[in-house]
């Protein structure tokens, strides 16, 4: 059949229009296709990650052996960098580099270390890595140019409990109940201001929630007391760590300071081998004369420190019997004077200053004593007055604009104690 003109004309349009919308379905078929393969190339792209490198101490381990030891005795890091090769102007410069940072000098024997060498065909080293502790490091480094610093290893912290009775001694007790002898210590220096440790009694109890810091899964050591409850005697005495936002300290349940102006004792002592007293018969004189202190019994050599801040007045020899003494003035009030000195501590003369805790000398035997011992004596207002009754101040409470958040810690660290 033949078709006219228009009827030709329509079914061209037709035609055309079916043509087009063929074009089209194929260009969109093969962009869905395309964007599939894409997508499937991104996911396979993805799927290959890199792996972060290790970074140990700041530094890209990957592009190192680690090869790890201990300081031998009488082993200084001149003589460890000289087995790598490390020339003697290197060692020098290293010496110089670290003075002010931390010193060649302060490492210790029997300390762990570790070198870092390339992965050359003739290692050569690039850092030594000291562990000043289980969570601080110094390194040393040579790479392209010698300098020195330090760092702090990532922790976590565990937070755990321990509780129990005394029947000896508070570091038999700890061991007792399978914690940390450290922690005594911890709790001590506590309490060092209230409790005098060395006149526990037998049935004392404690109660202590505390921390364990680990480093990369190991257990490195016991950091912070939170909270402790010790039965001293009949009386109970509470502590609750807390940071007002410049320090850390512990505060009993009112918010009142357990450190005083005055520490308990001057020194860890082994006993009180005679007391205060104004009709005391003198061990090698025999004669009968006041003794206006207390003598502490101690190994020859224990550190004694000061009581509290305060100025040194006196240092020297007492010619009356006392050996070497040193004499602090505290305020206007209170004195101190320690003697039979073995010795003095570094920087200790008239005029220098001292800080509570700061070591001050040791225990000796020197003047007329019979066996090492420290005679200490407490003076107020000029007269000599017991030790071991004198009552010392607190220092400042939680201020009253931070009572509300103490008072949180407070009932947060009790909930858990009664768990």
């Amino acid at each position: 059949m033949k078709l006219n003109k228009k009827q030709q004309f329509i079914l061209l349009g037709v035609a055309a229009v079916v043509v087009i919308a063929l074009i089209f379905t194929l260009i969109f078929v093969f962009i869905a296709d395309k964007g599939e393969e894409d997508h499937e190339a991104d996911a396979f792209y993805e799927e290959e990650v890199v792996p972060e490198p290790l970074m140990l101490y700041g530094i890209c381990a990957d592009d190192y052996d680690i090869s790890e030891s201990v300081i031998r005795k009488n082993e200084m890091l001149s003589d460890i960098l000289s087995e790598y090769g490390v020339s003697q102007t290197t060692i020098h410069n290293v010496e110089i580099a670290a003075k002010d940072v931390y010193s060649v000098r302060k490492l210790k024997e029997g300390a762990s270390y570790r070198v870092l060498l390339t992965k050359d065909s003739v290692p050569e080293i690039d850092y030594f890595v000291y562990d000043i502790s289980p969570t601080d490091y110094a390194v040393y480094a040579f790479k392209d140019s010698v300098y020195c610093y330090t760092g702090v290893l990532p922790t976590d912290t565990v937070i755990n409990r321990v509780s129990g009775t005394i029947e000896s001694s508070l570091w038999n007790a700890m061991i007792d109940c399978g914690a940390e002898p450290v922690l005594a210590v911890k709790l001590s220096e506590v309490y060092a201001w209230t409790i005098d440790f060395f006149g526990i009694q037998p049935e004392d109890c404690f109660d202590v929630i505390y921390e364990d810091v680990y480093v990369a899964g190991d257990k490195v050591g016991v950091g912070k007391i939170l909270t402790s409850v010790f039965e001293n005697g009949g009386k109970t005495c509470r502590a609750y760590y807390f940071d007002d936002g410049e320090r850390g300290d512990y505060y009993d349940e009112n918010g009142q300071s357990l450190r005083r102006q005055f520490l308990k004792a001057p020194l860890n002592y082994t006993r009180i081998s005679s007391g205060f007293s104004y009709a005391r018969r003198h061990p090698i004189t025999k004669k009968v004369r006041p003794h206006l202190g207390v003598d502490y019994a101690a190994p020859s050599g224990t550190p004694v420190q000061s009581i509290g801040d305060g100025v040194v007045v006196a240092k020297g020899w007492d010619k009356k019997g006392g050996g070497n003494y040193v004499k602090i003035k505290h305020n206007s009030v209170y004195t101190t004077l320690y003697m039979h000195l073995k010795g003095f501590a570094k920087g200790i003369a008239a005029g220098s200053r001292v800080n509570q805790g700061q070591v001050i000398g040791f225990v000796g035997s020197t003047g007329s004593s019979t066996g090492p011992h420290l005679d200490f004596r407490v003076f107020k207002n000029g007269s000599a007055i017991n030790p071991l009754k004198m009552e010392a101040p607190p220092v400042q409470p939680v201020p009253d604009s931070l009572m509300e958040k103490y008072k949180n810690i407070v009932d947060k660290y009790d909930l858990m104690l009664t768990q």
